[in-house]
């Protein structure tokens, strides 16, 4: 579907969309899509893709005005329909933006942080950042990880990621714009989403079938299968108890597969899959009351065996799949969507090493939060032109599977853009000196920015 013209008029389309300082908003794309050596935002106006003044550059970040569902309506016309499988699949995670020192930004909380030191918190102070992302289907042979990015949300100090995450994979399903509007979708979250309010929230859309990983210790239940004759009253919901933890309170499965997998490294598996179908969660009263008990789902359990039938993990891995429409995927279809979920995080990777993602320093919210919109922009200008992309391997990188199938990953297309830019053009004018500003008049002293202190997300009940 995406032809090397269609990078053209995607292009045209993004510069009509930017209503406030288009030209340099253009140029900024372009210098971020094609960037190889900037490792600050500053750096970017030293690219030859952006051809004004550096001060132009925050001009135009904080002039940037972006409409709501512009990312996805951009993304709508080049979203690959599903052909292998019968459902379109997305992923919702969040990532963190580390500002410790910025103490002039607004509405900072302790974020997540992974650190190289096993006994330390990984905890930073900054802002999250929440993004829904389509997953496209893969090739069998030497996949590329590639997602398109279709919202991303800043996570207030009053609201949890799984409450944006909400929100926003409501607003996408709800959208008559969208090519997947009334068609079988698939969402893929980790374990912060396993929660009701989130997975009760979904369930008024009935094309919607999510699939969370759960922790392992948690505890669901049976459908209760006495009746109100045998109480003498009316029957409870929940039967017997599922102790993750506990196999014996675990009944036979309904449904079992196995199939085989072989690592990288050559080294072969047998991933078993077995699945419970119609159990239930326990429902929430507060802060307003959720009946778990109408939202059934299929409880699935992964376990990785190696040659000699033992496990390869500590753990198992628990999926819930909740939806009127579960029922419609297979188990191969559940193991294979969730290993897709991975995906995300090699987004962010790539986000924040080579798109500089979480490197705008800025006192202003809003701006950062414009910059982050314009990096999800720009990781999608290189999804747009990724066929139109000649591979240009490294020495060292000529070797690997892709590489030699000559596939497009999203370092090879930014690394390509350049060439790209001299091929298709920029509907961005050329800049036109006007001499030089006054600048501040003479005396001039400037109030001190307003201190913010660090907030922590209040104390509220699991829901």
């Amino acid at each position: 579907m995406n032809k090397p013209h269609n990078l053209t008029q995607f292009r045209q389309q993004v510069y009509q969309n930017f209503n406030k300082r288009a030209d340099t908003l253009m140029d900024l794309l372009d210098a971020l899509s094609s960037n190889q050596h900037a490792r600050h935002v500053v750096e970017l106006s030293l690219e030859p893709a952006f051809r004004r003044h550096y001060t132009a550059l925050f001009q135009a970040i904080g002039g940037y005005r972006p409409q709501a569902g512009a990312l996805a309506h951009l993304a709508a016309k080049y979203l690959p329909v599903p052909k292998k499988r019968a459902f379109w699949l997305m992923g919702v995670d969040v990532t963190s933006q580390p500002r410790e020192y910025a103490s002039t930004l607004k509405d900072r909380t302790f974020v997540y942080k992974p650190g190289a030191l096993k006994d330390n918190k990984p905890v930073t102070i900054g802002h999250q950042y929440s993004t829904v992302a389509l997953l496209p289907e893969k090739e069998a042979n030497s996949p590329v990880p590639w997602v398109v990015p279709l919202s991303c949300e800043r996570v207030p100090s009053d609201k949890r990621k799984f409450e944006v995450g909400k929100e926003q994979i409501n607003a996408l399903l709800s959208d008559p714009q969208m090519p997947f509007h009334s068609q079988l979708v698939v969402e893929v979250a980790d374990s912060d989403y396993a929660r009701p309010s989130y997975l009760a929230a979904h369930r008024k859309h009935p094309n919607l079938v999510t699939i969370v990983r759960s922790r392992s210790n948690r505890v669901f239940y049976r459908q209760n299968e006495r009746s109100a004759a045998k109480t003498g009253g009316a029957p409870g919901h929940y039967g017997a108890a599922f102790r993750l933890q506990d196999s014996a309170t675990w009944h036979t499965p309904d449904d079992t597969l196995e199939l085989p997998f072989v690592s990288r490294r050559g080294k072969h598996y047998t991933v078993r899959i077995q699945a419970w179908h119609n159990m239930l969660m326990r429902g929430k009263n507060k802060p307003h009351r959720l009946r778990m008990h109408q939202y059934p789902f299929t409880l699935v359990r992964i376990v990785l065996l190696d040659e000699n039938g033992q496990s390869a993990f500590k753990r198992p891995l628990w999926l819930l799949i909740f939806g009127e429409r579960r029922h419609e995927l297979s188990l191969q279809d559940i193991y294979e969507a969730y290993a897709q979920r991975s995906d995300l995080e090699h987004f962010f990777r790539f986000g924040k090493q080579r798109l500089l993602l979480d490197k705008f320093q800025t006192p202003k919210t809003e701006h950062e939060e414009h910059w982050w919109l314009l990096v999800h922009l720009a990781y999608l200008q290189l999804w747009v032109a990724r066929h139109a992309a000649v591979a240009t391997p490294r020495p060292w990188e000529k070797y690997l599977p892709h590489y030699k199938q000559g596939k497009a990953t999203p370092s090879s297309v930014q690394r390509d853009f350049k060439r790209l830019l001299r091929t298709f053009g920029t509907p961005a004018r050329p800049p036109k000196p006007r001499g030089k500003s006054p600048g501040r008049a003479k005396g001039t002293r400037l109030s001190p920015r307003k201190r913010h202190k660090v907030l922590k997300k209040g104390a509220q009940a699991a829901s």
